[in-house]
């Protein structure tokens, strides 16, 4: 599956569709959403494993958000259930994904630690930040190279991973070529996710003012959003590649 190359304005529109599904059922949205994310958290503080094992579970539970998207899109109801969809179905290789980005982030990691970001990467992988902020810039100063070669290959590595799950659940696909088409996909349309970055920037910053509480609505629509983007660039075969402006309409399970 090649993804299509859209234009600017649909960054502004995926917004809309992914509001548009959250719409329908606001509640159990924030439910969901709270639940998985405290429980991967929870799961994160777990010493020595905790972290990677969030990491392997994560494109599952992505997958469980997705499934309810797809659902709520072909006129179905969210349930509570969704959230475990992921654990259900194509488990073998979204578990695989998680442990490919874990890898991957090991490998990045060891990487700034050769060329000169030691100290950076001790810091990163601290439980507690260093006391003394000037210490902080001066190490972060000092790992110039290194800073800027983990900056470069973690994102690639974010855009491998940010259709890979759709991809694998919906278009059928397995972990290695849905990295490959994700990261073609985000490579072609850099100008409109870029668009959908900064016009999410100013609701992130609502959202953070009052106690944080407004994120109980935005990371739902981040979620949502994300799958509206998905079928964007990578629409159904039976169903035309367009996205026209106004309200999402749901055709056959694929927000426009």
């Amino acid at each position: 599956m090649e993804a299509r190359k859209v234009n600017a304005a649909n960054g502004w529109l995926w917004i809309k569709n992914g509001f548009w599904l959250f719409r329908k059922n606001p509640l159990l949205w924030m439910a969901l959403t709270a639940i998985g994310v405290i429980g991967i958290l929870g799961i994160a503080i777990i010493p020595v494993v905790g972290d990677p094992l969030a990491t392997l579970l994560f494109p599952m539970l992505l997958a469980g958000f997705m499934f309810g998207c797809h659902d709520l899109a072909k006129g179905e109801e969210l349930e509570l259930a969704h959230l475990f969809a992921g654990f259900r179905q194509h488990a073998q290789q979204l578990v695989t994904l998680g442990g490919i980005n874990l890898v991957g982030q090991l490998l990045i990691l060891g990487v700034m630690m050769l060329t000169g970001g030691a100290t950076l990467v001790n810091i990163m992988m601290s439980s507690t930040p260093p006391e003394d902020p000037a210490l902080l810039m001066q190490t972060i100063a000092g790992a110039g190279f290194s800073l800027l070669l983990g900056v470069t290959l973690f994102s690639v590595l974010i855009m491998a991973m940010q259709f890979a799950p759709m991809l694998v659940i919906f278009g059928g696909m397995q972990p290695i070529p849905a990295l490959k088409a994700s990261l073609r996909a985000f490579l072609r349309n850099v100008i409109p996710l870029t668009v959908y970055i900064m016009a999410l920037l100013p609701f992130a910053v609502m959202a953070t003012l009052p106690m944080m509480l407004g994120w109980l609505v935005l990371l739902p629509v981040v979620f949502t959003s994300m799958y509206a983007i998905y079928r964007d660039l990578f629409p159904a075969q039976e169903e035309p590649a367009q996205t026209t402006e106004g309200e999402a309409v749901k055709r056959d399970g694929q927000v426009q």
